[in-house]
């Protein structure tokens, strides 16, 4: 019997006002056969839609005897646009000669998105005879988008969702072997692998039917006695919900002189007194304390670190568990405090400092940058240092036309610096884990540069995106199975925008049940909606929204409904000062091989070569609150406190000091007063993860703010206390 979550109503696809409660699967209807025009897959019985994308497909590539570690002469998907292209010339027709001038870009380590030209269906399907005929390709997967409203086209267009032949089934835990193997013959399934770290769930492979039949196999079986949940195991390219927020900081200024620069500012900005650690670049983090850059007389807008590390060993003895993008953890403020793996019964082959699920087949133990992946990204970030603008804008044509599109009156020079800008800012974030880890636990050894909001806790890397942030959500739940099987104190999830999984949410709660000192942590989405995103949804994750440097919420973060606290974001649309100062990943020498280290700062980049960023989104907010609930597991050393009452306290402690309602806030929350909390114009949109409370009235400050930013300090001494 599936679990009933009382308190929570699902959003159905073509709901205004209106809330279904969530139903166990004997009372569903069921599954209803569905066509190209209406495509979805169900999440709790509620249907979730879904489009198909006709142009463009994915291509999946056989597996190649090279290791994930191996210097490759071609990535495969640079073979595939040279065979897809061979025997044409450069014009933009669908066909030359016998080749199709087609772009291919990779997304992870095995797949690859083609865009397919306007054409006829004829060419069309000389295009996908061509690509099946190579004999390093596996299979062709389509392309979904998640179905949404007009306001949301454009951000719709850049979402990627490839289908492949999977499905992750869960069976109830009274069901014999006998009776899953006779679900699985029935519905021509084979079993791809046992999902690890967790029980009674499967990653199968239909034999019979592919492509979006996927979801309505899926539907089916969600409806067969005995099965806990089926959902397809989508691969999700994330990358441009981050782009997005990229997107828009293009236009920022290179930085000439940039060392320089950065002594001069320094000089003028105090350091915070008497603080047990401390770093040069600590007068820039206004996270950790705003007096420096806000001065002694304006209201704080930080989580007061350095107070609570006054009070705390910093997070000693405690491990928060990074499930994210690449960590380059060999950064030189994080090698310190990277956790070591230890002798676990379930210990993975080579595993040592965690674990990397977003590589094919079994995974890898190295969570870093690989060679293979540094040949796929080091041609496109060597371009924009060593082109010279008119090579450049012809190279990136389409990127030249959206930019030209946007701004008219923009010179080719303005055009090519916003590409720049774009590709390094993009490049630079696939170090988004990176990004997290120093948010939580960075610990510069010679004092030059950041500090983490709990300097003295450990790091346990665990990677799920791959490239272009590809991923699926199979690796993802066993990602977090890993990660408490590592007895973590906390997990750590910015990664919010998820499709709603039933799978990963009873994964979810299996982990809470079983490990009740465990705090899961996730960023509320940066969708600026009401409601958080997916998995911060989930009962029992606490959900963290973002606020800037002035206390106001910052434009992107999500809000209302499931927001239970708040902590910086950072916004950095104005100026790169009001960002998140954290480590980078794009100082390795692999970057700069063959080209000359510029003497200024680009994009989101603090120094030439990307060893600290200042960066922006509820992904850095996630990590600071991972950062002060490992401050507080710090002065628990005994472990006597529950979940439940550290969150108590998190909330309790946390304030409404120094944050500001914006006038277009109180008017949007006058709105939402009025019509009714919970009320939304497009279900699918406002609520992304599927998931919110019963509506009730609140404050404009909790509809904004949630239960208030968190206060570090504070919640350390009532911990102490108890």
């Amino acid at each position: 019997m599936k679990r009933l979550l009382s308190s929570l109503v699902l959003a159905g696809c073509f709901l205004t006002s209106t809330s279904l409660p969530l139903i166990p699967h004997q009372y569903r209807e069921l599954a209803q056969a569905q066509t190209a025009d209406e495509l979805f897959y169900t999440f709790y019985g509620q249907k979730i839609p879904l489009n198909l994308k006709r142009d463009r497909v994915a291509v999946s590539f056989k597996p190649t005897t090279n290791s994930r570690s191996s210097r490759s002469t071609q990535p495969l998907y640079l073979q595939l646009q040279q065979d897809l292209r061979r025997g044409g010339g450069n014009s933009r027709s669908v066909s030359s000669g016998n080749g199709f001038d087609i772009d291919v870009k990779p997304l992870g380590d095995n797949i690859a998105l083609v865009n397919l030209p306007t054409g006829s269906r004829s060419s069309l399907n000389s295009i996908q005879q061509r690509i099946q005929n190579q004999s390093y390709v596996k299979e062709t997967l389509p392309i979904l988008t998640r179905k949404s409203g007009e306001a949301s086209k454009e951000k719709e267009s850049e979402q990627v969702i490839v289908l492949p032949n999977e499905i992750a089934i869960a069976f109830d835990r009274d069901m014999s072997e006998s009776q899953r193997q006779m679900v699985l013959l029935r519905h021509n399934l084979e079993v791809v692998r046992p999902l690890r770290f967790s029980k009674n769930r499967y990653l199968v492979r239909s034999k019979s039917v592919s492509g979006t039949e996927i979801l309505n196999l899926a539907n089916q079986l969600a409806q067969v006695t005995g099965v806990q949940s089926a959902t397809p195991n989508f691969i999700q390219a994330t990358s441009y919900q981050q782009s997005q927020l990229l997107a828009n900081l293009a236009n920022l200024p290179e930085t000439p002189n940039a060392a320089q620069r950065l002594e001069q500012q320094l000089a003028q900005l105090p350091q915070p007194k008497d603080t047990p650690v401390s770093a040069k670049l600590l007068p820039l983090q206004w996270h950790l304390n705003s007096t420096p850059k806000r001065g002694q007389l304006l209201a704080r807008t930080d989580v007061r670190a350095t107070e609570a590390w006054k009070h705390s060993n910093g997070g000693r003895g405690t491990v928060v568990a990074v499930i994210d993008s690449l960590i380059q953890w060999d950064h030189p403020d994080l090698v310190k405090n990277i956790y070591k793996s230890g002798n676990h019964p379930d210990k993975l082959p080579g595993e040592e400092y965690g674990w990397d699920f977003s590589s094919s087949g079994q995974g890898d133990a190295d969570t870093r940058l690989s060679s293979q992946e540094l040949s796929q990204i080091q041609a496109e970030w060597q371009n924009t240092f060593k082109l010279p603008s008119d090579q450049l804008l012809k190279k990136y044509q389409q990127f030249a036309d959206v930019f030209k599109k946007r701004n008219p009156k923009a010179s080719p020079g303005e055009i090519a610096h916003q590409i720049r800008n774009l590709i390094r800012n993009q490049i630079s974030s696939e170090f988004h884990g990176t990004w997290s880890a120093g948010v939580i636990a960075a610990n510069s050894p010679d004092k030059a540069g950041v500090l983490g909001v709990a300097p003295n806790t450990q790091i346990l890397p665990v990677r799920v995106f791959a490239l272009g942030g590809a991923i699926n959500s199979a690796s993802l739940g066993e990602a977090i199975g890993y990660a408490a099987s590592r007895n973590v104190d906390v997990i750590n999830m910015s990664l919010g925008g998820l499709l709603p999984d039933e799978g990963l949410t009873e994964q979810i709660f299996d982990v809470l049940d079983n490990n009740r000192n465990l705090v899961i942590i996730a960023s509320a989405g940066n969708e600026n909606l009401d409601g958080v995103a997916f998995p911060a949804g989930i009962p029992g994750v606490l959900s963290v929204g973002a606020t800037n440097m002035t206390g106001n919420r910052t434009f992107y973060s999500s809000y209302g409904g499931g927001l239970d606290l708040v902590a910086p974001g950072g916004e950095i649309q104005n100026g790169m000062s009001g960002g998140i100062l954290t480590t980078g990943g794009t100082w390795l020498d692999g970057f700069w091989q063959g080209i000359s280290v510029p003497d200024n700062s680009w994009g989101v980049a603090l120094d030439p070569v990307g060893k600290y960023v200042q960066v922006q989104g509820t992904s850095f907010s996630a990590p600071i609150v991972s950062g002060v609930v490992a401050l507080m597991k710090g002065e628990d050393p005994k472990r006597r406190l529950s979940r439940e009452e550290m969150v108590s306290i998190l909330k309790k402690t946390a304030t409404y000091d120094g944050l500001n309602l914006s006038s277009s806030d109180v008017n949007r929350y006058r709105l939402q007063k009025e019509v009714g909390f919970g009320t939304v114009i497009d279900a699918p949109i406002s609520r992304p993860s599927g998931i919110f409370a019963k509506a009730k009235p609140v404050s404009a400050q909790e509809y904004f703010f949630g239960k208030g930013l968190v206060n570090a300090d504070a919640a350390v001494e009532s911990v102490r206390k108890r």
